[in-house]
């Protein structure tokens, strides 16, 4: 199966999946607290190196809700596994299940195969970025193909920051046409 990655600048999908309640959500919509939204595309319980990256997430949740910015976490887990996997993680920041194949592919996510049944049993997402501005539309993306890919937290927390303070314009967005 091929996949397009999401282009800079359009309308962010809508992406429905499942919370702790099983009630189906779109975590794709901006709260009215919010003026911008993060979603965390993270490979699953499987990963410690996903555990360690939602950890450190987690103590930057505060400067993240000060520039008006919703973080929500998901990933292709199952309800029972991401019950089985919330002791692992410190965080307070509310996290989703569910995701599933073609929304993956419609992100433009990198799509994993467990390598043995210990792992996990489904395919999975790679980690996966997306910042969500006000009017809908992809501001930022960071899609890896691997765990080892991930960016600096602190770099892109003030990166937002001043992104949000600058009215810095969507960036990645030149097409080329053919004539």
């Amino acid at each position: 199966m091929t996949s397009q990655k999401i282009i800079a600048g359009s309308v962010f999908p809508d992406l429905f999946v499942k919370n702790l309640k099983n009630e189906t959500l779109d975590i794709s919509q901006i709260d009215q607290d919010f003026d911008w939204k993060m979603i965390v595309v993270y490979r699953g319980k499987h990963c410690p190196l996903c555990s360690a990256f939602l950890n450190e997430l987690e103590k930057y949740q505060h400067k993240l809700k000060e520039i008006r910015i919703d973080v929500v976490l998901v990933s292709a887990d199952s309800n029972d596994q991401l019950v089985e996997h919330l002791p692992q993680l410190d965080i307070t920041l509310p996290v989703y299940f569910g995701l599933n194949i073609m929304q993956m592919n419609e992100l433009g996510l990198y799509i994993s195969e467990p390598r043995s049944e210990q792992e996990t049993d489904h395919a999975f997402a790679e980690p996966g970025l997306f910042v969500i501005n006000q009017s809908g539309q992809v501001q930022c993306v960071d899609i890896s193909n691997n765990p080892f890919f991930r960016p600096q937290l602190s770099t892109l927390v003030s990166g937002l920051e001043w992104i949000k303070s600058k009215d810095y314009p969507i960036r990645g967005t030149y097409q080329l046409i053919n004539e």
